[in-house]
């Protein structure tokens, strides 16, 4: 394929390079000279190992080659990929200008320039930008009637996954890949473009391929954080946090696994919590200050806090809880988010009925017994025998478990709000009237 890329700096340069390297035609664009005469003289513009060498090779090729001209990329180019920088801006927010601009030349560029002989061209983000910035910045720039004759455009993000330091080596062999576009040519296209990685294409909506990149580099920043908090932590005690940690990854069930990466609510139970307050404590004690560790559980009350503020926003006074433990399965009520929701229902004037599968206040023993009765001593009149008593006359009901039961009662439920805290209600969710999910 010919294909056009803006801007040649290192997702630009390495994007470029290993496309070249695959056989596709790639003629770069920048608005520094300096960066395209590095790349018609064989040389990278960018410092990444191995990428000099792949700039080189496909340069005397002929299959790489760089201009300031958007005109000389673009003709007869099937697609167009925006590699163009998207900084902070003062406050934080994404500076789009470079994005805007890229775009603004191009469709430009496309009133004196051939179209491709289909007449049909992709242009393809590669840039790392907000969800919605497809919708509302790149698809409109390319509107019908803002086209010259003969051609016709096709959006899409295709985010990438390029580490400085490893980049080539990410190129060729990425975490996975993704496209987000509603339009099928656009999709043919990029498949055609990166079909080389033999890789599976993850086809998603626009907005969901702009999240995805920055979901990744969150989490990244978030695990050095957190591996560093707990290490300042054990060096007081003379623990080597390297070895803590090496365990720690060898554990891919839970630690290094999709384990409690589903948005959702909050988390509870007999351990999390505790643990989470006795390094809190360790950290106090020998003066090592850990943001990251301090904030989770003041994070977990808000996601409680935010759902209760939904309820009451609604104005509805009838709530029913379909399930109380911390999670499905279990009695085990300590620390549980479901009975903090109940707990703070109450506390706001709400009529509230709980049924749970499993939960038995005539069962309940030892600390079990003790949480409920600190938390609401007169539970036994909230707690009903059956789904359908507690969705009887419920306006609104909250929904954390995939007991069969539950699934089977809540069609015929009428609540005007009916929320899934845990995403547990699967293919359900169809026949159910005033569904919403939390957190997603």
């Amino acid at each position: 394929m010919k294909v056009a890329i803006f801007g040649l700096g290192y997702v630009g340069t390495v994007t470029a390079a290993g496309l070249a390297s695959q056989g596709h035609d790639v003629i770069g664009v920048d608005v520094e000279r300096s960066k395209v005469a590095a790349i018609n003289a064989g040389r990278s513009p960018v410092v990444e190992p191995g990428v000099d060498k792949m700039v080189a090779q496909a340069v005397c090729a002929g299959r790489l080659r760089a201009s300031t001209d958007v005109r000389d990329a673009i003709e007869g180019a099937e697609v167009s990929l925006v590699c163009v920088g998207t900084p902070s801006m003062p406050r934080g927010d994404t500076n789009l200008s470079y994005l805007a601009r890229a775009l603004e030349d191009l469709r430009e560029a496309m009133a004196v320039v051939e179209p491709p002989a289909s007449g049909f061209h992709s242009v393809v983000i590669r840039s790392t930008v907000p969800p919605g910035t497809g919708r509302s910045v790149v698809e409109p720039a390319f509107r019908a009637e803002l086209l010259p004759d003969g051609w016709s455009v096709g959006t899409a993000m295709c985010p990438e996954f390029l580490r400085e330091g490893i980049g080539v080596e990410d190129f060729f062999a990425p975490p996975f890949v993704v496209v987000g576009t509603d339009d099928p040519r656009t999709r043919e296209s990029c498949a055609n473009l990166f079909d080389f990685l033999d890789q599976e294409v993850h086809h998603v909506d626009v907005p969901t391929a702009e999240a995805l990149k920055y979901a990744c580099n969150a989490f990244h920043a978030v695990k050095v954080t957190f591996a560093n908090e707990v290490g300042r932590i054990f060096a007081q005690y003379g623990v080597d946090s390297r070895d803590v940690m090496q365990l720690f990854c060898e554990d891919h069930k839970l630690n290094i696994s999709p384990a409690y990466l589903r948005p959702g609510f909050a988390f509870g139970g007999s351990c999390l919590p505790k643990d989470l307050r006795a390094l809190q404590s360790m950290a106090r004690e020998r003066g090592v200050d850990v943001p990251l560790l301090s904030s989770t559980l003041v994070s977990n009350d808000i996601i409680v806090r935010a759902l209760v503020d939904r309820v009451l926003e609604t104005g509805y006074r009838r709530v029913a809880i379909l399930g109380l433990s911390f999670k499905m399965d279990t009695d085990d009520l300590r620390e549980s988010p479901n009975l903090e929701l109940a707990e703070r229902f109450i506390g706001k004037g709400l009529e509230v009925r709980i049924y749970d599968p499993i939960v038995n206040p005539a069962k309940l023993v030892g600390a079990n017994l003790e949480h409920l009765q600190s938390k609401l001593s007169h539970v036994s009149r909230l707690l009903v025998d059956e789904p359908e008593l507690a969705l009887e006359a419920a306006e609104v009901v909250i929904v954390a478990t995939s007991d069969p039961a539950c699934l089977a009662a809540l069609p015929g439920a009428h609540a005007q709000l009916v929320l899934d805290i845990n995403g547990r209600l699967g293919e359900q969710v169809e026949h159910i009237h005033g569904y919403e999910g939390v957190s997603w």
